[in-house]
């Protein structure tokens, strides 16, 4: 299934689990239930935007955006992120409401069910998603994913509260277990913020990627060859490479090309997604550029 495929499927799942929540709370009055309900709904936005931006991501690049659209999946993620953090200021307001004025809670049988089944159904659609993710780097799928999880982490504690209630008699501890839902995806959608960030303002590919670059490129080292002023940036599922590789003047330029070729083809087999761009520069010549991560190899 393609990464769009996923995304409409978590629309339907949100859909469904909305309405199983939202009769959970209806059965019961529990304000922790509105808590859970209230981040399906923020599931439900949050898959919406990311189909959107997946869509915009796959165009190919155009005169207005010769490198293409790929960063558009940050945008999801950053969406996302804050729809959590409105969520969780509702939840609190919600939950201050009712530690004031207590409610016993009724029918719980009938709402905890509910809520167990869609968290079951939650669990093996994120399972799916973030191994998809993980598969194409996908940042908005993997957005998504790991947002209905924090979802089943949030469903599981809202039952455990909920059984506490039961056995103690103490009320407040339902208002109490959703101001503890909305730290818990608090932290959630500001991992999802930072992750965004980090996009746009092309953060450097991950440590493993790049000692995976530095490995290939160890594979061409000569004495009359060297590599430097290397950079890399990640976009969407997109990943890039800039370096200088230098040589002797003396060597025909049909021979210094086809090294090039054969070094950008070498990157490109070694980290999938990867392209890799080189500039060709003699042996005794230095570029000056205004960089304080560039580094030799």
């Amino acid at each position: 299934m393609q990464v769009s495929g996923y995304l409409k499927l978590s629309v339907a799942v949100a859909i469904s689990t909305i309405l199983m929540k939202a009769g959970a709370w209806w059965l019961t009055g529990s304000v922790s239930l509105l808590s859970d309900a209230l981040e399906s709904l923020v599931n439900l936005a949050g898959a919406s935007f990311a189909l959107l931006m997946v869509t915009v991501a796959a165009q190919p690049a155009d005169d207005e955006h010769p490198y293409g659209h790929h960063k558009a999946e940050y945008f999801s993620s950053g969406f996302e992120g804050g729809l959590i953090l409105v969520a969780a200021l509702a939840i609190v307001w919600a939950a201050a409401q009712r530690l004031i004025t207590p409610q016993p809670l009724q029918q719980l049988g009938w709402g905890l069910s509910l809520t167990v089944l869609s968290s079951v159904v939650n669990a093996a659609l994120a399972w799916a998603m973030l191994r998809k993710a993980r598969e194409v780097r996908s940042m908005a799928l993997e957005g998504d994913a790991r947002h209905l999880f924090t979802d089943v982490w949030t469903s599981a504690g809202v039952v455990l509260g909920l059984l506490a209630v039961v056995a103690t008699g103490w009320l407040w501890l339902d208002p109490l277990v959703a101001i503890a839902v909305a730290a818990n995806i608090v932290r959630e959608g500001l991992s999802l913020v930072r992750r965004s960030i980090d996009g746009l303002m092309d953060r450097a590919l991950e440590p493993q990627v790049l000692a995976e670059i530095e490995k290939t490129l160890d594979g061409f080292k000569h004495p009359t060859l060297r590599f430097d002023h290397i950079s890399t940036r990640r976009a969407g599922a997109r990943r890039f490479v800039d370096l200088h590789m230098h040589m002797p003047g003396g060597w025909s330029l049909a021979r210094a090309a086809a090294l090039r070729t054969s070094v950008e083809q070498a990157l490109m087999s070694a980290v999938p997604g990867l392209r890799a761009s080189i500039q060709l520069l003699p042996s005794n010549v230095e570029a000056h550029v205004d960089d304080t991560q560039d580094h030799p190899l």
